[in-house]
């Protein structure tokens, strides 16, 4: 059997079928990596720093020993560890098999130097079939980031909070419609509520891999595809600027419901979180909420009066929504207004498939 070094464009379309092996060290996989590899360090994070050192200050020869001191204990528990990795999704895949197809794998590095190659070449010994990322990890980041700078036919899901935008994103996904749901990459719903369910968001790298993943993914890049409207950070996140830009300019379908209606879902949903959780997230936005305002929303919340409490935080959020609305160029022609009764996520989104100017 032979190593095939292959780009990253062949590298990603294997990937959908074989296991990624990412042999980079715990840390800098932990850091960011491509979403479907599986972490297989040659080196502990700290023998990859003593091999670097060694590298800067003796020479490449003297590092490359060290190097093999590593990984020669290591060799045998790397092919059952792969072993594994391959009879968990294809079982059997372990052996030799009348399907040899199945102990194909992908494996890349940093910059598919040593890493990688002192792990193929192991692996291609014993009979796995090797596919390396020529570029490694670093050619994979400079395909994310080119993700960005397509160009792609958008429909910006526009609303005032407590609208249920992210509801109807999601209905829209069950009729066949083709989304983005960046509040789910980024683990956040995009406000300082958004992040009281307590779960960690990921770092702006690896967000931006999963983004850059599901655009990658789309089909067809000139058929519709729908966003909500979103501000240009989503918790800690940055939505990339080139994309950014791209949704600042795209048409925006504004689910237009009454104040009262959104204050009820708005509250019921919140409602539902820890006290003191939603007490502390009314508290990092006292500064521009104002002082008195905050002092009545923690009052109401201590009441027990979710929809008094609300109803401050509701009008506050409408008041930074409208301002980020109409700061987009030629917004006359690109803002489409859809009135809804309520948070009907099955009605509205029917109106808004039935609106002329949507390309469903």
């Amino acid at each position: 059997m032979s190593i095939q070094k292959i780009n990253i464009e062949e590298f990603l379309a294997l990937a959908k079928q074989y296991s990624v092996l990412d042999v980079r060290s715990p840390g800098e996989y932990k850091h960011a990596h491509i979403p479907a590899a599986i972490s297989l360090p040659l080196f502990t994070d700290e023998e990859r720093k003593e091999v670097g050192t060694t590298y800067k200050q003796q020479s490449r020869e003297a590092a490359i020993k060290i190097g093999l001191d590593f990984f020669g204990p290591k060799m045998r528990k790397t092919v059952e560890t792969v072993e594994g990795f391959l009879n968990s999704r294809f079982p059997g895949a372990g052996q030799q098999n009348e399907k040899p197809e199945l102990r194909n794998i992908c494996i890349h590095c940093w910059r598919g130097g040593m890493r990688s190659a002192a792990v193929a070449w192991l692996l291609d010994m014993y009979g796995f079939k090797v596919y390396l990322l020529a570029g490694g990890y670093k050619a994979y980041r400079k395909w994310v980031l080119a993700q960005f700078e397509k160009d792609y036919n958008f429909n910006i899901i526009g609303g005032y909070t407590g609208s249920g935008k992210t509801l109807l994103l999601h209905e829209l996904r069950k009729q066949g419609k083709t989304i983005i749901d960046l509040e789910g990459l980024a683990n956040h719903k995009g406000s300082a509520f958004g992040a009281l369910e307590n779960i960690p968001q990921p770092g702006q790298e690896m967000f931006e891999n999963s983004l850059a993943e599901s655009l990658a993914n789309i089909e067809n890049r000139k058929s519709t595809l729908f966003l909500e409207d979103e501000s240009q950070r989503i918790g800690n996140l940055q939505i990339p600027m080139p994309l950014w830009y791209n949704m600042r300019k795209s048409p925006v379908y504004f689910v237009d419901i009454p104040f009262e209606e959104r204050l009820k879902y708005i509250a019921g949903d919140y409602g539902k979180q820890q006290k003191e959780e939603l007490k502390n997230a009314i508290l990092r936005i006292q500064k521009r909420l104002g002082g008195l305002e905050t002092k009545n929303a923690v009052r109401y919340l201590e009441e027990d009066n979710y929809m008094e409490c609300f109803r401050i935080l509701l009008t506050y959020y409408d008041k930074w929504y409208y301002k980020g609305l109409q700061n987009r160029e030629n917004l006359s022609s690109l803002l489409n207004k859809i009135p809804c009764a309520s948070v009907d996520t099955a009605s509205n989104t029917i109106k808004l498939l039935s609106c002329n100017t949507v390309s469903a």
